[in-house]
């Protein structure tokens, strides 16, 4: 998210003078919050959501990305993290993917220093291949083995080190971050409204969005109307009937069940995903609950079948009743149409997997910053945000699509169906490089990196045939004594950090206060 300042200054600018977004929750007070730290002065902006409609909540996972989200707003770190229910998140542990019994870590953070130009996992490889050394590459990375041992504490010092060679994102209470953002956002001259949108006016020549038009008979009218309805697609579905590109065939999963639990006395610094027979359930522990779900599809299982695996999977009492959620996986063809941007499940949804939700609203909120219309709504500016969106959820799909497509399980219906997919061009590229090269081809700069795709493929049994012939040039011996001295520095810096759980305690210990009604997923 740029902090460049949004309003169009140049001679002849029409600039924007009141924004209606549409839904609160993560989606619209992440948004509502930097409109009004940037605009607030030059621009009225309304949030729009109704008090009758209600969300699930389960906990949220993140990615890293937030981090940069809330300093770019000025958010207190430990505040946040008080004021959320939140625990630190250092990547995510896969269990029973690829094969049951099978277990691995996707860390934040790469597996040492690149060495003479090349990736680490190259000269691992190499290792590896000549019989150099017989550790796992999980070792070589700060994060994994902080996870491994439970222990945390930020990134500390300048120059590059183990103690900070790694990233985090967090776990949250999703309906209490919105309402965090909430006070935030009106603090700064957000208004709010409370009602029911009973219809959407249009202009009857351009087909832009005027008004929208309130249950009680108020009329909010607006220039730049922003969709954060969720599922609904209130303004770009019903108003603006922008297509939705249906994905399901390559991501089956069409079903979650999700409940909270009750607090477990080790708090993980880390997400849990453990595969099922028909889909996988989440494990995501906050400071008061841990919030738990299983993503399914609906056509290899029962709905009672996977409310029973998922209550069979909890490491604490159930604190409610397991909610539904059916979803479709996919994106809208066109997230900005005329002067309506859709932001958040309105948008498109691509099931928790690897988190990417928020950061998918981060970088719809960027994007729409970086290239804020005036009141003319230059047409190249929807295209430019909705090429870099689309993108941007392609790339999160495929990413996605590698975690099924690699199976080795055939236990089940939906697994064998899973080894079957058939895959985009851009993913069967990577996966085809990689298991002849070893090459990682990230296509998307702001998705994920080199270090996820290795972790992930690796993780899920792939064994390159080859590797870099560069690495070759260099000593071996040196080399094993490069990743001897990695894996010392790392042993003995998380050795001396924390444990996870006495570092909140100690730093960031949130209130006990009743948990909400109405959170957010």
């Amino acid at each position: 998210m740029t902090a460049a300042a949004a309003q169009p200054s140049g001679p002849g600018a029409a600039p924007i003078r009141k924004i209606v977004i549409v839904g609160g929750g993560s989606a619209g007070w992440m948004t509502a919050a930097p409109l009004s730290q940037r605009l607030a002065k030059h621009c009225e902006i309304v949030l729009v959501e109704s008090p009758e409609i209600g969300t699930i909540g389960v906990g949220e996972a993140t990615l890293p990305t937030i981090r940069y989200y809330n300093r770019a707003l000025g958010l207190d770190g430990a505040d946040f993290v008080r004021r959320t229910q939140a625990t630190f998140k250092l990547g995510i542990e896969f269990r029973d993917w690829g094969h049951i019994g099978n277990r691995f870590f996707h860390g934040f953070g790469d597996y040492g220093p690149t060495i003479e130009t090349r990736s680490p996992y190259m000269h691992w490889l190499r290792l590896v291949r000549s019989g150099a050394t017989q550790r796992p590459l999980e070792d070589f990375c700060v994060a994994t083995v902080m996870a491994r041992h439970q222990r945390f504490t930020p990134p500390a010092g300048d120059q590059p080190s183990a103690s900070n060679a790694f990233s985090y994102g967090f776990h949250f209470d999703a309906g209490l971050y919105a309402a965090y953002l909430r006070d935030y956002a009106m603090q700064r001259g957000v208004q709010r409204i409370e009602a029911m949108i009973d219809g959407v006016e249009l202009h009857p020549e351009t087909g832009f969005i005027t008004a929208l038009r309130l249950r009680d008979g108020r009329r909010i009218d607006g220039e730049l109307f922003i969709d954060c309805s969720g599922f609904r697609g209130l303004l770009i579905q019903g108003a603006m009937q922008s297509d939705y590109e249906d994905w399901s065939t390559q991501l089956p999963c069409n079903s979650a069940l999700a409940v909270p639990s009750a607090r477990v006395d080790k708090l993980t610094p880390f997400t849990r995903s453990t595969a099922h027979r028909a889909g996988w359930q989440w494990r995501i522990p906050l400071q008061h609950r841990t919030g738990n779900g299983h993503v399914y599809c609906n056509g290899f299982t029962t709905d009672d079948e996977a409310a029973k695996t998922l209550l069979a999977g909890l490491d604490g009492r159930p604190l409610d009743d397991p909610r539904q959620l059916r979803f479709t996986t996919g994106r809208r063809r066109r997230q900005w149409v005329k002067n309506c941007v859709a932001i958040g499940l309105s948008a498109g949804f691509l099931e928790p997997l690897e988190s990417t939700s928020l950061n998918l609203i981060e970088t719809a909120i960027g994007t729409l910053i970086q290239n804020f219309p005036d009141s003319t709504f230059n047409p190249g500016l929807s295209d430019e945000f909705n090429r870099l969106l689309a993108a941007r959820y392609e790339s999160v799909r495929d990413f996605i699509i590698l975690h099924y497509k690699l199976t080795q399980r055939s236990d089940s219906e939906f697994w064998r169906y899973c080894a079957d997919i058939k895959l985009p061009d851009s993913l069967r590229h990577q996966i085809e490089l990689f298991k002849q090269t070893g090459r990682v081809v990230v296509y998307e700069p702001n998705g994920f990196m080199e270090s996820s795709f290795v972790a992930i493929m690796t993780g899920l049994g792939v064994h390159p045939a080859s590797y870099d012939p560069f690495v070759d040039l260099m000593d071996l011996g040196r080399l094993r004594q490069h990743f001897d001295g990695v894996h010392r520095a790392i042993a003995m810096t998380v050795r001396d950090m924390p444990d996870h759980t006495e570092y909140i305690a100690r730093h960031v210990a949130a209130p006990a206060v009743p948990h909400p009604a109405g959170t957010v997923t």
